[in-house]
C-alpha cells in the first residue's frame, strides 16, 4: 500500500518542535491557512504554505484534496490498558451505587477480577479483542497508542501480554504505532497479600529480566495499600538500573508523593494526578516530567479531575489521554476526553490539541519522531471534518475526524 502521499490545500494547525511543550507555550499552534504536506516513504519530507511548496512529480503520490478541512497531526493516546480479558459492567453498576473503586478491589474485584480472566485467555483471544479497541481508536485519530501489561500478576501471563502487543505491533496491517509498557507492579497478587516485598522480589528477579525487550516502559501503581512509596522507589529504581524508561500511576486516589517520587526518579511521566499536591507539581515541573492527565477516568469514577491549570500555569506539561480499561475507565473516547478537558478542566482547545499531540508524543519520548507535522517526522496526520478546529470540543463527545494517515498510509477515509 502507498506510503507516499500530497495533502494539498490544508488548513494546517500543529504545535512545533521535538520536546514537550510547557506552560504558556502549551498554547501556541503553528498556523498554515493555505498549506501542503508531501509524504515520502512513510515520513514528511515538506509542510509549509503552498506557494513554497516545489513542484513535485505527483507519479507514485496518493493526492488528497484537504480544501475546506483543518489538518492536525494524529492524536496520540499515551496511557492505555489495551490487552486483557472479560468485562466488568457489575462493577461499574456498584459504584454507580456508591461503592468506591478501592472497596471493590479489597473483596476481590477490580484488577484482581480482569487478572483471572486474562489468565484464562489465549494470545489469540487476547488479539483479536485489542484489535478490535484499535480500529475504534483509529476511527478517532488516535496514530500512536501505548500499550500496558498489568493483568497477569505473574511472569508466564505478564509475558504472554507484552507478547500480545509485541505481535500485533509486527502486524504488517496495523493501521498504528504502538508503545509497550511493563506493568507487573499493578497490583499485589491475592496469593501475595499481606507480602508485597515478596512480590517486589519477583518482579525484580524474574519479570524485570524476562520483560526486557519486549517492552520500552515501566510502570508501577504507587498507591495506599497497593505499593506504597519505599516500595515503588525500591521497584523503579532497579527498572531503571535495568534500561527501563518510567512511567507511574500516581496520586489517583490519595495525596501519597508519587508525583514526587516520579520527578527523583527522572520519570518521563507521571499519570492521573487526581489528588496531587502543589510540591508534586512544582517539583515534575522543575524535571520536567509530563503530567500525563485522564478526564475520562475521573469522569468514570465521579472523582475531582486533575488540576491541569495548575500544571500549566507552574509551567509543567501536560498530555491527555484515555486510560482505556475494563474496570476504572472503559471509554477509549478522543473526543469524550477532548470535551472534558475543555469544559472541565479549564483547557484551551489549543492546549488540548497540543496535549494529545506533540506532548502524548514527548510522554512516550518519540516526540523527535512523531506529535507535529514538520520536516523529518512520521506522516501521522488526520483531517477533519470541519474548517475549524475549535469543532472538536463544541461538537460534544462526537468524532471530527475523517481521514486518518499513519505512517503516511490513509487507514481511515470518509
Amino acid at each position: 500500500m502507498k506510503r507516499n502521499l500530497i495533502i494539498k490545500n490544508a488548513y494546517i494547525i500543529t504545535p512545533l518542535g521535538s520536546a514537550a511543550k510547557k506552560g504558556a507555550e502549551m498554547g501556541k499552534l503553528h498556523e498554515i491557512p493555505d498549506g501542503r504536506i508531501i509524504i515520502k516513504e512513510g515520513n514528511i519530507i515538506f509542510c509549509g504554505a503552498s506557494k513554497d511548496a516545489e513542484e513535485v512529480d505527483e507519479t507514485g503520490y496518493e493526492i488528497l484534496d484537504a480544501r475546506g478541512k483543518v489538518v492536525l497531526p494524529g492524536f496520540i493516546d499515551s496511557h492505555t490498558h489495551l490487552v486483557f480479558g472479560g468485562y466488568r459492567p457489575d462493577e461499574f453498576e456498584w459504584r454507580l451505587k456508591g461503592d468506591s473503586y478501592m472497596s471493590i478491589m479489597e473483596r476481590g474485584g477490580g484488577i484482581q477480577s480482569t487478572v483471572n480472566a486474562t489468565k484464562e485467555a489465549s494470545e489469540e483471544e487476547l488479539t483479536e479483542k485489542a484489535g478490535w479497541f484499535i480500529d475504534r481508536m483509529v476511527e478517532m485519530g488516535v496514530t500512536t497508542v501505548e500499550a500496558k501489561s498489568g493483568y497477569g500478576l505473574d511472569t508466564p501471563n505478564e509475558m504472554k501480554m507484552l507478547d500480545v502487543i509485541h505481535n500485533l505491533s509486527s502486524d504488517n496491517d496495523l493501521k498504528l504505532r504502538i508503545v509497550p509498557t511493563f506493568l507487573g507492579a499493578h497490583a499485589v497478587p491475592k496469593e501475595y497479600k499481606g507480602r508485597t516485598e515478596e512480590y517486589i522480589e519477583i518482579l525484580i528477579n524474574e519479570m524485570l529480566p524476562a520483560a526486557k525487550g519486549k517492552a520500552v516502559f515501566c510502570d508501577i501503581f504507587t498507591e495506599k495499600n497497593v505499593f506504597e512509596i519505599d516500595e515503588s522507589r525500591r521497584f523503579m529504581q532497579a527498572a531503571k538500573d535495568a534500561g527501563f524508561k518510567l512511567k507511574f500511576h500516581a496520586d489517583e486516589i490519595v495525596t501519597l508523593g508519587g508525583a514526587e517520587l516520579a520527578a527523583e526518579l527522572g520519570a518521563v511521566s507521571a499519570d492521573h494526578l487526581l489528588h496531587v499536591s502543589d510540591k508534586g507539581i512544582k517539583d515534575m515541573a522543575e524535571k520536567g516530567v509530563v503530567a500525563t492527565l485522564l478526564p475520562l477516568t475521573a469522569f468514570s469514577l465521579r472523582e475531582p479531575y486533575a488540576p491541569a491549570r495548575k500544571f500549566i500555569d507552574s509551567g509543567a506539561a501536560v498530555a491527555l489521554a484515555t486510560d482505556l480499561n475494563p474496570g476504572s475507565c472503559f471509554s477509549g473516547s478522543i473526543p469524550l476526553a477532548i470535551a472534558l478537558a475543555c469544559i472541565y478542566m479549564n483547557m484551551t482547545i489549543e492546549e488540548t490539541i497540543t496535549a494529545l499531540t506533540l506532548n502524548g508524543a514527548a510522554a512516550l519520548d518519540i516526540a523527535h519522531e512523531t506529535g507535529s507535522l514538520e520536516e523529518g517526522k512520521r506522516g501521522d496526520v488526520i483531517i477533519l471534518e470541519f474548517d475549524n478546529y475549535r469543532m472538536l470540543p463544541y461538537y460534544v463527545g462526537m468524532n471530527c475526524v475523517s481521514t486518518v494517515i499513519s505512517g503516511g498510509r490513509i487507514v481511515k477515509r470518509n
